[in-house]
């Protein structure tokens, strides 16, 4: 993954994309408008709470959606996952765009149930920017939120290919890095790397739910950056976990058959070795981790969403 301090130039807008209208005004929506807009593309916003689209709108990531103008280029949705096909196929009733895409972190289902009830798959390019914050809301937004971050693009059978280049021409117009995954794939390593991830961070910040403050005080950065992003929208990662249920399910699985184990060693004063064994799994998965995305540790950012 390339820094966001070595990209060669920054962001341009394609010629094939002039206007884009963002449906839903949280972080990632939000974003996406700022980033667009800074390589000059009109952009229009619509979002179904009203705080959330001034909000937008005052820190000028675009306008609000008017009522009878021409389509968009490409219509973003930005919505919960669950929520992503029934928008996709009323904003296609609307004929809001030409090309639609989808910023939500699962592909699969969504795909079914987009096909399910209608939608014209052949212009809509399921994606998700590997890219956000604990915050939420429009307020967490920025531009450079993409800069240098994967964002993997799910091609599927009925897509057509000017769709696809369309919204690989929106992805670099934000700054990301186009990958192509197949959904199930995509949503396999979504569980491992974010979802998955998400839980274990959950569960650890809710035993300080309510810790006293002596506690509290000596809190340090490990248990800060472990819980780090514990403070993401609970409705938000809800809808995420039911979407990718199963994948999520397996990881959680795995990690609680080894705290499990360790917890019984412990107690019974077993073996050092089977404590010693994970914590050496641990500093070799972390190796990996740190190796892929050198950069990202060195400056301690977020690596995925």
């Amino acid at each position: 993954m390339t820094d966001p301090g070595e990209l060669q130039g920054p962001p341009t807008a394609p010629a094939t994309i002039r206007r884009v209208t963002v449906i839903g005004c949280g972080l990632i929506g939000t974003s996406v408008a700022l980033a667009l807009r800074r390589v000059g593309i009109r952009v229009e916003l619509t979002d179904d709470d009203p705080r959330s689209l001034l909000g937008a709108v005052r820190m000028g990531a675009g306008l609000a959606l008017s009522s009878g103008g021409p389509p968009a280029d490409v219509v973003v949705i930005a919505t919960p996952p669950s929520t992503v096909a029934g928008v996709l196929h009323a904003a296609q009733a609307r004929e809001l765009g030409q090309v639609y895409t989808d910023v939500a972190s699962t592909k699969a289902r969504i795909l079914t149930e987009a096909e399910s009830i209608g939608c014209d798959l052949t212009s809509y390019v399921p994606g998700h920017p590997m890219a956000g914050r604990e915050l939420s809301g429009p307020g967490a937004a920025h531009a450079d939120l993409f800069a240098g971050r994967q964002w993997p693009l799910c091609p599927h059978p009925a897509m057509s290919p000017q769709a696809m280049r369309t919204v690989a021409g929106l992805v670099t117009a934000c700054g990301g890095e186009v990958a192509l995954l197949a959904a199930d794939a995509h949503d396999r390593i979504a569980a491992a790397v974010s979802h998955a991830p998400h839980v274990v961070a959950a569960a650890l910040a809710a035993t300080f739910a309510g810790a006293d403050p002596a506690t509290l005080s000596l809190v340090g950065k490990g248990l800060w950056d472990v819980t780090r992003v514990a403070g993401g929208s609970p409705d938000l990662w809800c809808d995420i976990l039911h979407q990718n249920a199963e994948p999520v399910a397996e990881l959680l699985d795995a990690v609680a058959r080894d705290i499990a184990g360790i917890a019984t060693a412990l107690r019974v004063s077993g073996p050092v070795e089977k404590v010693t064994e994970l914590l050496v799994r641990g500093n070799e998965g972390r190796g990996l981790i740190v190796g892929a995305h050198p950069a990202g540790a060195a400056r301690g950012g977020r690596i995925a969403a």
